[in-house]
Order: C-alpha cells, then structure tokens, then sequence
C-alpha cells in the first residue's frame, strides 16, 4: 500500500524513482480506505532529505499512511526554503484539535546543548504534552530519544569525549518484543552523536524496557512498556551516503573528525561505503507501525479521548 503524500512534494519524485509506492491526495480520494495519520515532527536542518528518508522508510509497509508534517514555531531554520515551509509544513497550533495514529519525532543537532538551552524546548516538551492525548504511539529519534528520556524520565544525557560516528552492532536483548519480530540477534544502527544515554540508568526505570544495545555506542533501542513511546537513538533511516556527507563536511570545515567506524570498507573514507543497516531499518519502521499503531490505535481516532497516556 502507499504512503499518501501532498501534491508536490519534492519527496515524490525520488521516492517513485526508488520504485516506492507513493500516491498524491488527489490520487486516494478515490480510495474508501482510513489511512494511518502519522504526524512528523521535523527538527532536522536538511528537512527535504530527512522527510525523503522517513516516507520510503514508512512507504514500504502493506499499510496506507497519511503523513502530516510538523515543524516548531518558535525556532525556523535557514537550510530550508521558507516556501517550502509554508508549503508543506504545519505547527502544533495548527494541529492541535487533529488526532493522529502515530508521531515521528527526528533527532536535531543540538545534543551538547543542555535541554533548556534549546531554543525550541519549552515548545518540544509542549508537543510531548499533546502526543499524550492525541497520539496514539511516538517514535523518538536520536536527541529527541534522549530529550524525551529526560522529559518524561528524568533520565539524563551525558556527553562523550569524542563523537560516537560509524555503523554499530547491535545486539537484541528482548527477541520477544513485537518491535524486534524477525530481527537478526545482531543487526547495525547507524550513529552519529556527542552525548549518549546510560544502559544501567535506563534499565533502573522501571517503566521502561531496553531492546537493543551495542558494546560500542551502548542503548540503541528502548520501549515503554505499555509500547506507546518508542526511542531508538540511532539514525536507522539514513541514507547510504548520509554520514559520508557529514564525514566530508567536517573535514572540509577543518574540524578534528574521525572516520566513522564500520562504514567504509576498511575504514578507508576514499572508498563506496556498504549498507549494512537497511533491511532492518525497514523492518523496525514496519513494525513499529504495524504493531504499535495499526492493532493497537482504535478506527476512530475521535476515541483517542480514552487512551489517555498512562505510565
């Protein structure tokens, strides 16, 4: 089935090259069918990319979804045209009375900020607030994994002496979440952050569960217990070239950048990176949407005033 995006959208194009099934919403008007309303908050400077990235990750379920993407009001970027924007994004303010199947949260680089120094902080934790009550399961990505941690939590990020940068092993601890059905007992993340969260303080909470870890770059997958907040603090759905631009940009700037680890064959940044991450980054998306969203979220999403978020 197909991920339903607006007329125009610059993703349509890319993704109906990749042989991804997309359909404009003129086109699934004339379909009898109530799609999946997945809210995208993104908080990525290279918004065009990162929505291309989410779409052909959810595009590539039996599922119909129904996109809608948000960004902050309190804090606009310069990477993205305004038009653009205006054009395709919306605001909590603008959303505030819709109900929504899931949301997506990406991750920002703003990871060595302290929290409240964010100048969209007070704005994310008020979205946190309302995906409560209107959302039925969130996926957090990377920093906002981490800011969400912290804000519903208290479970703080620490920072690390060096960029933890590359494609990491990771390592199923719980085989039987409906999250990880038909994962590897090892499969990659892709990382790319200064701070990280702690094994022992995540599992010290007791209304959280660990799914995955990595003995380099530590916890890679988290859940809630109910299944309604989801944190995977990797970048599973980057592109093959993705940390390969980052990689080239920093050494560009002049910045003391290592090279991402298990990336490059033989860690050699002269030659074609290998994909190792997106079969499972395709199955973690699937089930995340198919097990914590479509059997779980009632066909009214006006009913969504009983599934109040409960610890």
């Amino acid at each position: 089935m197909p991920v339903k995006v607006p007329d125009g959208l610059p993703a349509v194009q890319t993704l109906a090259g990749e042989n991804i099934f997309v359909m404009t919403q003129t086109r699934s008007k004339r379909q009898d069918i109530r799609p999946l309303r997945i809210a995208i908050l993104n908080l990525m400077p290279t918004k065009e990319s990162t929505e291309t990235q989410l779409l052909r990750l959810i595009g590539n379920t039996p599922l119909q979804i129904e996109p809608a993407l948000l960004r902050t009001a309190t804090y606009e970027g310069s990477n993205t045209a305004r038009e653009h924007l205006q054009t395709f994004y919306r605001t909590l303010d603008e959303v505030r009375g819709e109900r929504f199947d899931g949301l997506i949260i990406t991750g920002a680089p703003v990871e060595q900020l302290n929290f409240d120094q964010v100048r969209y902080w007070d704005e994310l934790r008020t979205v946190m607030a309302w995906a409560d009550t209107h959302v039925y399961s969130t996926l957090f990505i990377c920093w906002a994994a981490q800011a969400a941690l912290f804000h519903y939590y208290g479970i703080e990020k620490h920072p690390l002496p060096r960029k933890m940068f590359g494609v990491f092993a990771h390592r199923v601890c719980d085989p039987r979440s409906p999250l990880l059905r038909g994962f590897d007992d090892s499969f990659a993340i892709p990382v790319s952050r200064h701070t990280t969260i702690l094994e022992d303080e995540v599992r010290a909470c007791p209304h959280l569960r660990v799914l995955a870890v990595s003995g380099e770059s530590g916890v890679g997958l988290a859940v809630s217990l109910n299944g309604r907040r989801v944190f995977a603090t990797g970048h599973s759905e980057y592109d093959p070239d993705t940390l390969a631009a980052e990689y080239w940009r920093d050494v560009e700037k002049g910045l003391d950048v290592a090279v991402p680890r298990h990336y490059y064959p033989g860690d050699d940044p002269q030659q074609q990176p290998l994909v190792s991450w997106r079969g499972h980054a395709n199955l973690l998306f699937q089930n995340w949407l198919n097990y914590y969203v479509y059997q779980e979220t009632p066909y009214d999403l006006a009913e969504l005033d009983g599934y109040m978020y409960e610890i």
